[in-house]
């Protein structure tokens, strides 16, 4: 089977519009969420989330063409040119053999709540011949195609929040099988909108800390009360090993394992086997490595946090087993079916930086969450060996494990 490692990194959240400062703000325990300002709020149960600030679409495609694309799809654009940048490519590139691995857990939300608007209001002949081209998920990886002419396998999951990791795994696999040299990632989502946010509080899966948002995200703490929307992107560049390095690229990391695996209990409830058997299945694809570090799906919801603790504690033995756990989302939310390209991307960075992120809001232990969630402050320790999880409604799992070269 071929190895495949990440040469080119892009990202954009509430805290950063490029993947440096991003994961600085990060590290630094900077909170990105806010009142949300994308809609009017009032009268919400939730009224906060973690939007991308001081983004302009015209930065990233044509003035012109901006319309033509949802917001999700512009926060794609945005991480994946930085990663193509980012991983420096010649013009001897066989673009036959390129791949897109796009991911959302959405998609077009806020393009679908505005022309429903416009039907009801107006009519069917008022709806904007953009809407479906630009709202489709799969679109994400079209616009990114043309703009690169990546003309290999050009695929798309959306499988809710762990979309984005699902899109490493599954451009992992088409490395490894040979259906590609090179892919790029591409892991987008921009649902703060009055459909996307009253929805979820519908299901009370939000935070209702409104009068304290930059508090509200308080992943594994005994007061956490649900998550906060957030918003952005992470794209990576995967390549085969050989080809990487006979081209002198800079790599990441290597991908050495990935799990995948379904709950069937419930809809929206996280069962505790689920995450578990993908977290063992990466484990033992990637040799049962030593972890350094597990950066943790941690949505600040009762359920997950408990269970996502309780299953890395059956994979590894016990807790005296278990590297540091930390969840970014108290800084920049839950981005959904971004969320895992993210937390890939900081991941990458926080290897090659030797720095692991702290979990913020930290203030009540839960006798359910007893592990080391870095709660402190960003650590300096060597990673040479580091999980990312993510799970999803529908009961829908995946994790990935990278490993420093």
């Amino acid at each position: 089977m071929r190895r495949v490692v990440v040469t080119g990194l892009g990202m954009i959240n509430a805290v950063g519009n490029d993947k440096e400062s991003a994961f600085k703000a990060i590290c630094d325990g900077e909170c990105g969420i806010d009142t949300i300002t994308l809609f009017n709020p009032e009268g919400y149960a939730a009224q906060i989330a973690g939007e991308v600030k001081n983004f302009d679409p015209a930065t990233v495609m044509a003035a012109k063409e901006v319309k033509k694309a949802d917001r999700f799809i512009h926060l794609g654009l945005k991480a994946a040119q930085e990663a193509m940048v980012d991983a420096d490519f010649g013009d001897d590139i066989d673009k036959t053999r390129f791949g897109i691995s796009a991911a959302s857990g959405i998609g077009g939300l806020p393009s679908i709540e505005k022309n429903s608007i416009i039907l009801d209001g107006r009519g069917p002949r008022r709806i904007s011949p953009f809407f479906i081209p630009g709202a489709l998920v799969n679109m994400l990886g079209g616009f990114v195609s043309i703009e690169y002419g990546i003309q290999g396998p050009n695929l798309s999951c959306v499988t809710a929040c762990a979309a984005g990791t699902h899109g490493v795994s599954e451009a992992t696999k088409t490395i490894m099988l040979g259906g590609a040299d090179r892919m790029l990632v591409v892991a987008a989502e921009s649902a703060v909108t009055g459909v996307g946010v009253g929805g979820f509080a519908a299901m009370k899966a939000l935070s209702t800390r409104n009068d304290d948002p930059k508090h509200a995200s308080r992943p594994f703490d005994a007061n956490r009360d649900g998550f906060v929307m957030g918003e952005g992107a992470g794209a990576l560049v995967l390549e085969e090993y050989e080809a990487a390095v006979a081209r002198g690229a800079k790599i990441y990391g290597e991908i050495i394992g990935f799990g995948e695996s379904g709950d069937a209990t419930h809809i929206t409830t996280p069962s505790l086997d689920g995450p578990a058997r993908a977290m063992k299945a990466a484990y033992e694809m990637a040799g049962r490595p030593k972890l350094d570090y597990v950066n943790a799906h941690g949505t600040s919801t009762p359920i997950n946090d408990k269970n996502e603790t309780a299953a890395l504690k059956g994979l590894l033995g016990g807790k005296e087993n278990c590297p540091p756990m930390s969840s970014i989302k108290g800084q920049i939310g839950h981005c959904l079916g971004a969320a895992g390209g993210i937390e890939a991307v900081t991941c990458l960075m926080a290897m090659r930086d030797g720095i692991i992120p702290p979990t913020i809001n930290y203030e009540t232990p839960d006798e359910n969450c007893d592990l080391d969630y870095v709660t402190e402050g960003a650590r300096k320790a060597e990673l040479n060996c580091v999980m990312s999880n993510s799970f999803g409604f529908g009961g829908t799992n995946g994790v990935v494990i990278f490993k420093k070269i």
